[in-house]
């Protein structure tokens, strides 16, 4: 298999990936392609090897047509946006935008690429539909540029990273899962919305079981709430009841943490670990 987005690469039997097929360069050589940028594709123009690695693996990604070419070299008549390194740039018409990647963050730059050939960057916003593993959704304008599913302890750093550099981010999240959404509130630096989250977990057909949260979370990005900056939420005796057995479960001693830690853990003062080890010093 010869990889189809190494510069130079001409090898008509050329493997592009799953989703992928060859096309022809205008100016010679072959390229990855999938009808994702109309008429154009994007070109990565860079000699830092870090930027290049990382572009065109998210590229390769999310199924779109690219080239690459030498920094100095003519760029394809069919270029719609150029991507570059830190200090390098190209020379190309005034109508193609240029991206610049940072090697940390190339994802990134793949992002504002497509979101500025879908039609302009639009606003981020993040979607939480919050729960022990919650779905989180991340859309720039109308378009899901990413989403993850993660334990909800890491959701909050999940989301940092995500509205890192963005401009006038938004976080929206479900008003279910009232004890853990509310150590999530507390723990996002963004301005953040509460959003009435009755039906948006869709029905899922076959071969979709796992992805509700994740969807879920799509629709609660698109969805108005109310803004709010913290919820201040009073554990229900049902509530103290779940923690107290998920304690005992996870006793060596098959032993439940008592209504006054069970009470700071769903408040999130405590994990229900640290729980376990305080009620074990008290014995």
């Amino acid at each position: 298999m010869v990889d189809c987005s190494l510069p130079g690469t001409v090898n008509p039997g050329l493997y592009c990936g799953r989703g992928l097929s060859v096309g022809i360069r205008p100016v010679g050589g072959f390229y990855c392609r999938d009808v994702v940028t109309g008429d154009g594709m994007i070109v990565v123009a860079t000699a830092d090897f870090e930027v290049y690695h990382g572009v065109v693996t998210a590229l390769r990604d999310r199924s779109v047509e690219f080239t690459t070419v030498e920094p100095d070299a003519q760029l394809p008549d069919r270029t719609s946006l150029v991507i570059v390194g830190p200090g390098e740039s190209v020379e190309t018409h005034p109508d193609v935008p240029v991206v610049t990647a940072d090697p940390e963050t190339p994802r990134r730059a793949v992002e504002e690429a497509l979101a500025r050939l879908r039609g302009g960057h639009g606003r981020t916003v993040v979607g939480i539909d919050p729960g022990e593993k919650p779905g989180i959704a991340v859309l720039t304008g109308e378009v899901v540029v990413a989403a993850f599913q993660v334990p909800a302890a890491e959701a909050a750093g999940v989301v940092a990273r995500e509205l890192e550099d963005a401009v006038d981010p938004l976080v929206r999240i479900g008003d279910g899962a009232r004890l853990v959404g509310a150590r999530v509130i507390d723990d996002i630096d963004a301005p953040i919305e509460l959003v009435d989250e009755t039906g948006t977990t869709p029905y899922l057909g076959a071969g979709a079981r796992g992805m509700g949260d994740v969807l879920a979370a799509v629709n609660i990005a698109r969805m108005e709430g109310e803004p709010i900056d913290s919820r201040d939420v009073e554990p229900t005796a049902g509530e103290i009841q779940r923690i107290k057995d998920r304690s005992r479960e996870a006793s060596e001693t098959n032993r439940a943490i008592d209504e006054k830690l069970a009470r700071r853990v769903a408040v999130g003062d405590l994990s229900i670990e640290e729980a376990l080890a305080e009620h074990r010093n008290e014995e």
